[in-house]
């Protein structure tokens, strides 16, 4: 098994002696807390049973998704990087809570409570991210104004081009 960004399958199996079967697992820190996601894929040479059972491994601490080879580039950039990206934004939140007079500890509290609120209503509800926008958004609200100000500051495609050169690197390793 290995869990090294951008290493391929061949050049692993080109490294060891032998005909080793490989498994290439993308994991993230948030398996710390039984939320991880893992990015998976494996050579031809593994049996479902012992794909099986690293799935289901694996997914007591976090949740696994099959993917092919080709993917797990993109999957580092998204998912492997991503608690750093969504640390990122929580901090800001919350220096934005500073700024408008909240403490720190209660502005970090409630900036990562909305975060994991947000993203359990889109996990468990099946609720797509745009809907649950426009869900809070009202016309003329303060939610609106918000989220102008993020997409004049360029936030998507901040986000997008963060994944790229993310995903970007991982392939050049």
């Amino acid at each position: 098994m290995s869990i090294v960004a951008g290493v391929t399958v061949e050049r692993l199996q080109n490294m060891i002696d032998g005909t080793p079967r490989i498994l290439r697992l993308l994991p993230n820190t948030p398996a710390m807390v039984f939320e991880g996601a893992f990015a998976l894929c494996s050579d031809n040479d593994l049996t479902e049973d012992e794909l099986e059972a690293a799935k289901s491994i694996y997914s007591t601490i976090g949740v696994v998704e099959m993917i092919p080879e080709h993917l797990l580039d993109a999957a580092c950039g998204l998912s492997g990087g991503g608690p750093a990206y969504v640390a990122m934004f929580i901090e800001a939140m919350a220096d934005g809570g500073v700024k408008q007079g909240l403490p720190r500890a209660t502005a970090y509290r409630l900036a990562a409570q909305t975060c994991l609120g947000t993203a359990k209503m889109i996990l468990e509800k099946g609720i797509h991210p745009g809907e649950l926008k426009d869900m809070v958004t009202s016309s003329g609200g303060t939610t609106i104004e918000g989220c102008e100000a993020l997409e004049k500051a360029g936030m998507r495609g901040a986000v997008i081009e963060c994944i790229n050169v993310s995903t970007e690197k991982s392939r050049s390793l």
